[in-house]
């Protein structure tokens, strides 16, 4: 069996009479492991198989082989017993876009300890909370910016609980083993060490609505659930080249930079940049000749911008996006340039795609596309029975804990959060959509208040718990705003300390404060200074009441206007008094409900009512009378 089909020993496949996949299920061996099955077996297949192509800012390029990976991994496996690192340790790599990563992350598989991939842009702080939380055995980390510092800081600390291992990539920094000039002194082979495929083997944060980012762990299976990511909705092609925008330490990495397309035995490019910027992508996709891409909405709407027929894409051939609603002339552009339409999908750092246009089908601009053969994936209510057709409901996925392949398992050392995610025998998704007669399902909202802006996740606590840190806040409530460009923009609303008085140098320093506390994508764009904030009679903040507000002065704030350029939140019994009047209120510029009547001020109004309240009208491209 050659490369490009070896992937059929692990998966079962049904087509219809259209040639598009209807049936969908794993198998495997107890003991699978990407590493060795994969990897390992591609390396004694095709040894010289193009794997991973590695281009940074200066034009400097490195390719490696499926050999390559399979002995470089080998020699990482052995660097890291060298080092003390056993099966069940979790080691944090912050690794950007360096090449390291790929037979790092691999070089863990094969040893059975647990990979934790995060963005280099945490500070103090959020490295602090992660290894005491996940209790972190070691670090490898990229020399960029300021990162070893962070860490340090953050590992002072720690106290008694002080990591075992730091080690530094492209640098060196006193006291850390040096990543690149130790791993040549390890053997490049290596017998290999049991491991089962139910084995835990990586572990991500994700930003939640309350309190501080969950701890999302995979099995060994989740690498196999993501063949159906690479090859029915990525369709990459196994001699082709695919590019996934995201760095390292983001979960969208696993989706498009490592298990499914090079399960597909394609090769993995990776451009390794500091700050998108569209001409220099654009100029990156015609050199290298990349036939299949993805990225979010947001990105193709600056391509579009940056002017489409100054490039060669001949090369594209097929292109999919995630994270955020697809405009649909962003669609209808893209596609009279490149003739190529774009292939929505939705999926969490949980799961794999749950929803997909896969490939045959045709895409309907905005939806999220149809089931994934993979899932028993529904709607329901807050009772937990399904919806009709053209209901908002909560998007789940049935099945018992721990029974499908994809799905996570569970929030690492957290029973409750796993058991209000995962009951009545569904996985509950937290967010919301509606289904038409054709079966796509379209994005509404969230069902909590954890906000999306330009493919990130930002948990409110997180934020809140910063600017709380600073003399001049009192109080505060971060919220997300409607935004063209990045889907919504973090926004704090402030009630300042005694002594204070708002201003624009004032929201400035928040802001910077915010940047330098935290990682930098989680700070608020927009500053509301108030005198206070609205309140339940139990004194609980009632957001409901900000967001409302914010939603019907949106279009002010998307334009750019400050803290002093809009209406008050004060003046939110006015809106209210409003919205009684017309029932809905909407956005016609992107022609979505805005809000429907919410329940009187009362403590129900911080969970289910409000929130079915906000959502139900809620519709993508769509208005009901």
């Amino acid at each position: 069996m050659d490369i490009p089909s070896y992937h059929l020993n692990f998966v079962n496949e049904e087509y219809d009479e259209n040639g598009i996949l209807k049936k969908f299920s794993i198998k495997y061996p107890d003991n699978f492991n990407f590493a060795y099955d994969i990897i390992d077996k591609y390396g004694e297949m095709e040894p010289d198989r193009r794997a991973l192509m590695w281009v940074d800012l200066q034009g400097n390029e490195k390719l490696l082989t499926y050999g390559d990976l399979s002995k470089l991994s080998n020699r990482a496996a052995n660097m890291f017993r060298g080092w003390g690192i056993k099966k069940g340790d979790k080691v944090m790599l912050v690794l950007k876009r360096n090449y390291q990563y790929w037979y790092a992350i691999i070089g863990l598989m094969k040893i059975g300890a647990i990979a934790i991939p995060a963005t280099h842009m945490l500070t103090t702080k959020d490295f602090h909370y992660r290894f005491q939380a996940a209790d972190v055995s070691g670090v490898i980390a990229t020399a960029h910016a300021k990162v070893a510092h962070y860490i340090d800081e953050a590992d002072e600390l720690l106290g008694d609980r002080r990591l075992r291992v730091k080690a530094i990539v492209n640098g060196t920094h006193e006291g850390w083993h040096e990543f690149d000039s130790e791993i040549e002194q390890y053997p490049d082979v290596l017998e290999r060490i049991p491991t089962k495929a139910d084995d835990l083997h990586l572990l991500y944060f994700t930003s939640g609505t309350t309190g501080y980012p969950k701890m999302v762990v995979h099995d060994h299976t989740y690498a196999l659930a993501h063949i159906q990511t690479a090859k029915h909705w990525q369709n990459v092609d196994p001699d082709g080249l695919h590019l996934t925008i995201s760095d390292t330490g983001w979960g969208k990495a696993a989706w498009g930079k490592l298990y499914g397309q090079m399960t597909m035995g394609t090769c993995v490019f990776v451009y390794d940049f500091d700050k998108f910027i569209p001409e220099n992508m654009l100029k990156i996709m015609e050199k290298y000749k990349i036939t299949t891409f993805c990225a979010p909405p947001t990105m193709f709407r600056f391509f579009i911008k940056e002017g489409l027929e100054k490039y060669d894409l001949s090369s594209l051939k097929y292109c999919t996006i995630a994270g955020e609603a697809l405009n649909p002339e962003v669609f209808n552009k893209w596609y009279e340039y490149t003739g190529i339409k774009l292939m929505e999908a939705f999926g969490q750092t949980e799961s794999t795609a749950i929803l997909a246009n896969i490939t045959g089908m045709t895409p309907k601009p905005g939806s999220m596309g149809r089931p994934s053969p993979l899932y028993d994936v529904d709607l329901v209510d807050a009772d937990g029975s399904p919806v009709a057709v053209g209901e908002v409901g909560e998007i789940v996925v049935r099945g018992e804990y721990c029974s499908t392949p994809g799905l996570f398992r569970g929030y690492y050392n957290s029973k409750e959060l796993t058991d209000e995610a995962w009951h009545d025998g569904m996985y509950h998704t937290g967010d919301t959509a509606y289904r038409d007669e054709d079966g796509y399902y379209w994005y509404v909202s969230r069902n909590d208040d954890v906000i999306k802006s330009s493919g990130y996740r930002v948990g409110p606590f997180e934020v809140e718990s910063v600017l709380m840190m600073h003399p001049s806040v009192l109080e505060c409530a971060v919220t997300g705003v409607p935004d063209p460009i990045r889907g919504q923009l973090v926004k704090a609303t402030i009630v300042l300390a005694r002594g204070y008085t708002a201003s624009d140098e004032l929201a400035e320093e928040l802001k910077e404060f915010v940047k330098h506390n935290t990682a930098p994508y989680k700070y608020p764009r927009s500053i509301e200074f108030v005198e206070t904030l609205p309140k339940t009679i139990s004194g609980k903040i009632m957001l409901a009441e900000i967001r409302l507000f914010d939603l019907l002065i949106g279009q002010q704030l998307r334009a750019g206007a400050g803290h002093g350029d809009v209406p008050r939140l004060q003046h939110i019994g006015q809106v209210r008094d409003l919205q009684g009047h017309v029932g809905v209120l909407f956005d016609q510029q992107y022609r979505h409900a805005l809000a429907v009547d919410l329940p009187d001020d009362g403590e129900d109004v911080l969970h289910h009512q409000r929130r079915q309240a906000q959502g139900r009208l809620i519709q993508h491209h769509q208005l009901r009378p």
